[in-house]
This record gives C-alpha cells, structure tokens and sequence, in this order.
C-alpha cells in the first residue's frame, strides 16, 4: 500500500471517528448525563462544602462533552485507520469491510472492555481525590497490557495456523488471552472506593451508558470506515461507455 492510499484512508478514518463521534454523543447525551446529573445531586446532598463551579454544568453536558467526544473519535479513527493499513490482509482473507469490522470490534475489547472489567468507569461522587493519580495509572497499565496481549494472541494465532488450523489456532490464541488476562486481574490491585449509601442502580446505569457510548462509538467506526475503505480500495467499474450512450434515432 503506497503513501498516497495510506493518507487517504487515514483522512478517511479520521472522518469515519467523527461521524461515529456523533453517533456516540447522542448516546452519551441520552443516556449517559443523566445519571451524571444524578451523582452529582448525591455528591451535592452529602458535602458539607460549597465550591464555587468554573465552568457551568450546562456547558459541561453540550460543548464540553461534545468537544471531548469528537475529539476522542477523530483520534482514535486516524489511529485505527494506520493500524487497518497495516492489518489488511495480515489478519485473514477478509476484505476492507470485514477487516474494519474486526479491527474496531478487537479495538473495544482491548482499548476499553478488558480495561473496563477490571477497572469500571464511576460517576461523579464516586473515588477519593487523592487516590485518582494511581487509579489512572492502574487504569492505563491494564490497558496497554491488554492491547499487547491482544497483538501477542494473535501473532500466536498465525503462528499455530499452520500446524493447528484456522479454528483450533484461534481456540488456542483466544483461550491464551484469557488465561494471562485472568492473572492480570488477579494480581493488581482492586480499587473499591464506592460509598456505602451510593444508589447500586445508579451505579450501574452510568456504567452501562459509558459502555454503550464505547459501543456505538467503536461500532459505528467500524460501519463507516470500512465502508469508506470500500469504496477507495474497491471502486465500483466503471460502466462500458455504450450503456450511457443515447440510441439514434431514425
């Protein structure tokens, strides 16, 4: 793949992150500020300190949400588009389409859910301050940890194909995954820092929306993307110039 294709579907990935940015705001909007709006009524009920705001919880639900939902998707589409570039018939005989597919689909798994597993996403009120340095990078390190393990799985994968087969090899490589992700668990710390008179459900309603905002978001990429990445590597022929041409008449 030359430089030229390579910085067309870079801009194209880039355009994909922020249509599927949109798509994902709505979501975050619909779904997610609520139970924003609601952890931050029962931090507001239970502190005996009044800080002055510096920037309005109205800007922060529209522009600032919006603002940092786009520009999550677009960064995080020019980078998935380089790694499509690179993934395009290394992963498999799949087309533009199905690689998209799968590339975005490893890329939450990896990028967010493994993560997420092990160290859930948490509404306003729930954390100490001062502990919010190491549980950031607690965060980041499973992250990385699971990103590399996803690219180690599935150098396995290739490598066992041939003597195992495509089913068994990816048997083999998934269930390696597992095994090492289950350790990491199991071995880092565990951060619980929720109040004991923190509502459960709305608990589980903001982690359910930060979830489904990662997958409407990673989805919708995959949708776009691979579609655009379509389109630029498979152009539809051209139809034979004698199909546009007006029949005489007599």
């Amino acid at each position: 793949m030359n430089s030229a294709a390579v910085r067309n579907l870079l801009v194209r990935g880039m355009l994909a992150g922020l249509g599927a940015g949109v798509l994902a705001l709505v979501v975050a909007y619909v779904l997610g500020e609520p139970s924003v709006n609601s952890a931050i009524g029962f931090e507001e009920a239970h502190s005996h300190e009044h800080e002055m705001e510096v920037v309005s919880r109205t800007l922060q639900s529209t522009a600032g949400l919006a603002t940092g939902v786009l520009v999550y998707g677009v960064a995080f589409g020019g980078i998935a588009a380089l790694a499509f570039c690179f993934a395009l018939g290394r992963v498999g005989r799949f087309g533009p389409r199905a690689t998209a597919l799968l590339l975005s689909g490893t890329a939450l798994l990896a990028v967010y859910v493994v993560p997420f597993l092990k160290y859930p996403a948490n509404p306003p009120s729930v954390g100490d301050p001062d502990t919010i340095g190491k549980r950031t990078t607690l965060y980041f390190l499973m992250m990385v940890l699971s990103v590399l393990l996803a690219v180690a799985a599935t150098q396995l994968g290739k490598r066992l194909a041939p003597s195992l087969g495509t089913w068994w090899a990816t048997v083999v490589a998934v269930a390696a995954f597992v095994v090492v992700i289950g350790l990491a668990y199991q071995f880092l710390p565990v951060v619980n820092e929720v109040p004991k008179d923190f509502p459960a459900a709305l608990l589980w309603r903001f982690r359910l929306s930060a979830l489904a905002v990662q997958a409407v978001l990673w989805g919708g990429f995959g949708l776009l993307f691979g579609e655009l990445a379509e389109r630029q590597l498979h152009p539809a022929p051209a139809r034979a110039s004698s199909e546009h041409t007006v029949p005489a008449s007599n």
